[in-house]
């Protein structure tokens, strides 16, 4: 239904008539993006950011009320110590839903419309080596939780997938004797599919943990599961890590497996370009963040190639002044 406004006998705006409740919005919105081609995974952030939005704050929703949407909107972007990476998320979900709603005559603008992503600076991770071994030791590989953490740390740091990538895979997706396994288009983050290589070291314990996989879980259970057969996520194995790191007296994040994958590749002669194919990035600019060396790395690095070595050979440098 539509609101018509007709001033001196002529038509002056025409507007349409906000639906029930931003839920129903959310829907329509979601049934857009899907036409899109949008990831299930970018739908569920979509679902979840939003929700996450309107259920701190009901009153924005109220019917539509654009004053207490702004006050909220920059209330919610505004909070204090939150970290650039999650206030550019909350911007990017919110504002992209808004200007939805906006263009289609929901409400009037989008309050987040001028507003600009905070320039996050690059987090190094240098996990200590002798840490990462203590971290694949500390599961208890007699459970199978254990087994499947140990499996799940050796795949995260032998291709560097990312979590909920991972979390995705099914067995049909692994071929165990090519030492392969293929993140599907519609789990990638990137909506394009690729395929990760393994170690013979990982696929060992892959292989351990499907050989004690209940059969009625069927096909349809991830590989990385609970041991009641649902999916995990980035919470319950964040958990997990927790866990393992109290015992260790370290403090790593899930996604630091996904750092030390690059940073040790590279160390290890890696190609960069390689790198950024099995990280699933588009751009190479990209795998730059995960690529941050040490100095030490640096000073290796430059002990070994700078010019001055070709430029002046060793029997012309001059060791000692008379």
């Amino acid at each position: 239904m539509k609101e018509v406004f007709v001033m001196a006998g002529r038509l002056t705006k025409v507007k349409k008539a906000a639906p029930a409740s931003y839920e129903l919005a959310l829907e329509q919105f979601l049934i857009w993006k899907k036409a899109q081609g949008i990831s299930e995974q970018t739908m569920k952030d979509y679902r979840e950011h939003v929700n996450r939005f309107f259920r701190r704050y009901p009153e924005a929703s109220k019917p539509w009320d654009a004053e207490a949407l702004e006050k909220s909107a920059y209330d919610y972007l505004g909070e204090d110590g939150i970290k650039p990476a999650t206030y550019n998320n909350r911007l990017v979900y919110l504002s992209t839903f808004f200007n939805w709603c906006a263009d289609k005559e929901m409400i009037d603008d989008n309050p987040l419309l001028n507003f600009k992503k905070r320039k996050a600076e690059g987090r190094i991770v240098n996990l200590d080596e002798n840490v990462i071994r203590e971290l694949l030791m500390s599961p208890d590989t007699s459970t199978y939780t254990g087994l499947r953490d140990q499996a799940l740390m050796l795949f995260f740091l032998d291709t560097g997938i990312r979590p909920k990538e991972a979390f995705a895979l099914l067995e049909s997706d692994f071929n165990i004797r090519a030492l392969e396994v293929e993140v599907r288009q519609e789990t990638a983050k990137t909506k394009a599919s690729r395929t990760l290589h393994y170690s013979p070291e990982t696929a060992k314990v892959i292989s351990e943990l499907l050989s004690v996989r209940p059969e009625e879980w069927g096909e349809s259970v991830p590989i990385f599961c609970t041991y009641e057969g649902k999916a995990l996520n980035r919470h319950t194995w964040g958990d997990r890590i927790e866990f393992y790191c109290k015992k260790l007296g370290t403090h790593i994040v899930p996604y630091d497996l996904r750092h030390s994958f690059a940073i040790l590749f590279l160390r290890q002669g890696g190609n960069a370009l390689a790198l950024q194919r099995m990280l699933g990035h588009v751009t190479l600019e990209m795998t730059k963040r995960y690529v941050a060396l040490t100095n030490n790395d640096l000073k290796n690095q430059h002990t070994m190639a700078s010019p001055i070595k070709r430029l002046l050979p060793s029997k012309k440098r001059m060791v000692k002044l008379k």
